[in-house]
């Protein structure tokens, strides 16, 4: 039996998590300090949330295909995200970053305000207050965002499918690796594919929540 597509499903997942993170945290933090325009600009961000997979990755492909203005940028510049493991990351990024954004801005707004106004009366930057300030105060909510968002990243399929294809070895994940056993009707295959992803998630899952128990009660 090939491993390989568990590892890509890991490498993947971890990337696109780091990705998400990164994103979400700059986006929570920007909405939630908004005064208008803000029902807007939220929906945009939430946008893949509610979108079917396949679209996502049609949408994708027609921004970073060869033809569009990106993916000729990316061309010259000797990169390509078509049919690659980073086209997945990118996939996978873009359907649970509203994940992520949601859960992160859900956390900020819980932060009493008069805590933050106090920290700006202190002459701190809102850079710092964010870093020092509201990070500390919304730690449980963004570990539940990054658990969440990771989890999601785990079991994306349509528009990894659409971006990256199934070339074994390559782009090949395990949700991808269960679809290709079914179509070539090795049943018994694709229940080990689904046995490894059911326990592989629930390991990471309990593992990651153990974790921010813990930084909850510190």
């Amino acid at each position: 039996m090939d491993y390989s597509p568990l590892w890509i499903t890991l490498k993947i997942s971890l990337a696109a998590t780091v990705i998400v993170f990164v994103t979400g945290l700059l986006a929570s933090w920007g909405v939630t300090s908004m005064r208008k325009g803000r029902a807007v600009i939220d929906a945009v961000l939430s946008l893949p949330l509610v979108l079917p997979p396949t679209v996502v990755g049609f949408l994708l492909l027609i921004c970073l295909g060869s033809n569009s203005p990106i993916g000729k940028v990316l061309d010259s510049l000797g990169m390509r995200v078509i049919f690659t493991w980073q086209g997945a990351a990118v996939a996978a990024a873009v359907v649970s970053f509203p994940v992520m954004y949601r859960g992160m801005r859900g956390a900020f707004e819980q932060i009493d305000e008069n805590v933050v106004n106090a920290a700006r009366t202190l002459g701190l930057s809102e850079f710092t207050i964010l870093r020092k300030v509201m990070i500390p105060m919304a730690l449980p909510g963004i570990t539940a965002s990054v658990v969440l968002s990771f989890a999601r990243c785990l079991g994306e399929f349509g528009a990894t499918l659409m971006v990256a294809g199934n070339i074994p070895g390559r782009t090949r994940t395990m949700s991808v690796a269960v679809y290709t056993a079914m179509q070539s009707s090795d049943r018994e295959l694709a229940f080990k594919w689904v046995a490894i992803i059911i326990v592989y998630s629930l390991v990471i899952l309990i593992v990651m929540n153990a974790l921010s128990g813990r930084r909850v009660r510190r």
